[in-house]
């Protein structure tokens, strides 16, 4: 996805003048023949992520549209109140594409790690959010977001499902259960092939979205209508229980149980590990999932 995101972003400055890249040193090198084309339009502010906002914010105030890159904690965490004060307060918007995400640097320890990135990006209203699960979504999502005016973030990853689906803002339904199958399961971004593959022997609706921000809640009211069974599980590639509210909002209307699988908020992975270490260590490997699917719906 990362060599998908340079080589979108640097045909997107070849066809729009608005479009600038700032950069904390990350991917740098992926954007030496787009600042050769474009002097002055690819800014590295080095390792300062306060200031890449700080930059981002003042571009955008002068009608440019910046993409921001570098690892997420250093994209969402550490600059989040320029990222509060200097885009989403003066109502002005920025392209925040981060690589990294919850641990796919486990090597790299806990500085690089971001399971809460979505989360705290919620609290600011109207932040729209992409989770591509291929390298062809992250395509799809940074084209559209980089048209737009508005703030976005899309969260790369180093996991990728075998096939790309369309990035609508809609929910896709991959399986469709019975009338009296136990509910609906959501999977977003890269979580979908284990998700397909975990709830493969259950009967119920699997559906899928790379699009997190704004949630569909009309289209997964609808497929819990449809399922006859009002229980929903979520399984995120971040931190555990970050759509929940989405899901009660969009169930508002109905008793339901529901159910968020994602980085645990309870304990810290402290070990260095591999991401394969880390999606078992949080019950998102395949035999994870399968038996939280299992333990929730076969009750």
């Amino acid at each position: 996805m990362r060599e998908t995101f340079a080589a979108t972003v640097s045909q997107a400055m070849d066809e729009d003048p608005r479009v600038a890249v700032v950069l904390a040193v990350i991917s740098a090198g992926m954007f030496r023949a787009a600042a050769a084309r474009h002097p002055g339009r690819v800014i590295d502010v080095g390792i300062r992520e306060q200031a890449v906002i700080g930059v981002a914010g003042g571009l955008a105030l002068t009608g440019m549209r910046p993409v921001v890159h570098t690892y997420a904690p250093f994209l969402v965490e550490r600059p989040f109140e320029q990222v509060k004060l200097d885009l989403a307060h003066q109502g002005v918007g920025a392209v925040l594409v981060s690589i990294g995400g919850s641990y796919d640097a486990a090597a790299e320890g806990r500085t690089h790690q971001a399971p809460g990135d979505v989360a705290l990006l919620d609290t600011l209203p109207g932040c729209a959010v992409y989770v591509p699960g291929h390298p062809d979504e992250a395509r799809e999502a940074l084209r559209t977001a980089i048209a737009g005016d508005d703030l976005v973030y899309v969260r790369l990853s180093e996991t990728a499902n075998r096939v790309a689906l369309p990035v609508t803002g809609r929910l896709s339904v991959l399986r469709t259960g019975s009338p009296r199958s136990a509910g609906v399961v959501l999977a977003v971004g890269p979580m979908l092939d284990r998700v397909l593959e975990a709830t493969s022997d259950l009967d119920v609706t699997v559906a899928y979205t790379a699009s997190v921000r704004p949630f569909d809640r009309e289209g997964l009211s609808a497929l819990v209508g449809a399922a006859g069974n009002a229980d929903v599980l979520v399984v995120e590639p971040y931190l555990r229980g970050t759509s929940a509210h989405e899901v009660a909002a969009a169930l508002a209307d109905r008793r339901h149980r529901q159910l968020g699988l994602g980085v645990a908020r309870d304990r810290e992975v402290r070990a260095y590990g591999t991401p394969a270490d880390h999606a078992r260590a949080h019950g998102l490997d395949t035999e994870g999932i399968a038996k939280a699917a299992r333990d929730f719906f076969l009750v």
